[in-house]
């Protein structure tokens, strides 16, 4: 453990790649993010590595919003990958998302409340391909993973309150679908003689254009050889259109794997 302090000691002084990518890439949002909210996303998780080629997971989920204050998603899924050369791996996910979707006021001309509807509780199917590539430059590891996203929400019977006539009524969301590109790059850096593993990467969504980016930079710990937690702090920046009609946000997350 020692060894391990005085080695990250001597490597923080050096302004390394990973550091000069968030502060650059951060810069242009810090006015911004003045005005963002704030959650926290925890996961628990497994892997199995089946063989040198082959590896399955499951992960659950829980997110907040509003400060933290509110549950934002509960979410299952699972996923497999298969590793096609050395540098190259693909991969296939299901997740099943259980999402807690804001409250909604319209507004007659006059300024006056037309329909309100509360806030409720609705399911999303998520389906993902995706294909990675690694290389390592010394101690740094680089990744680049493009990964198709498609996204079932289902028609949903909600109730609203219509300010006009004073009553309640009944009214759907209707199901709809939705397409995703999403394309990540990941910097690691190998701290010698150490179970810390640091990392930082950026992440852009397109749905025919530019819909949202993330901005992440974190470290995971290996406890254990079965057991790795993690810890990242996340800026999430939109830019168009949401799916997941999220805020620009600012994340605090954390996760455990128990690898078998």
């Amino acid at each position: 453990m020692d060894r391990c302090r005085k080695t990250i000691t001597r490597y923080a002084r050096i302004p390394t790649l990973a550091a000069i990518l968030v502060v650059g890439l951060l810069g242009p949002t810090s006015v911004k993010a003045q005005s963002s909210d704030f959650g926290i996303w925890s996961a628990v998780g497994v892997e199995k590595k089946i063989n040198k080629k082959w590896n399955v997971g499951a992960e659950t989920e829980f997110r907040t919003r509003n400060d933290s204050k509110t549950p934002e998603r509960w979410s299952f899924g699972v996923d497999g990958s298969y590793k096609l050369m050395r540098y190259v791996k693909v991969a296939a996910a299901y997740s099943l998302l259980y999402d807690n979707n804001k409250e909604k006021i319209t507004w007659n001309p006059d300024g006056n409340y037309n329909n309100w509807r509360p806030s409720y509780w609705g399911v999303r199917h998520r389906f993902s391909f995706s294909v990675t590539g690694n290389v390592d430059i010394g101690r740094l590891k680089l990744s680049l993973r493009e990964r198709w996203q498609y996204t079932y929400r289902p028609s949903k019977i909600t109730e609203r309150y219509d300010f006009d006539n004073a009553q309640w009524e009944t009214t759907e969301v209707r199901g709809k679908g939705r397409n995703v590109l999403r394309s990540r790059f990941r910097v690691r850096y190998d701290i010698p003689h150490c179970k810390l593993d640091p990392y930082t990467d950026i992440e852009l969504f397109n749905s025919w254009s530019l819909t949202k980016m993330r901005y992440t930079i974190g470290a995971d710990y290996k406890i254990r050889k079965r057991h790795v937690v993690g810890l990242y702090y996340r800026w999430q920046n939109i830019t168009g259109d949401d799916d997941d009609n999220q805020p620009d946000c600012h994340i605090l997350g954390m996760g455990y794997t128990f690898k078998f």
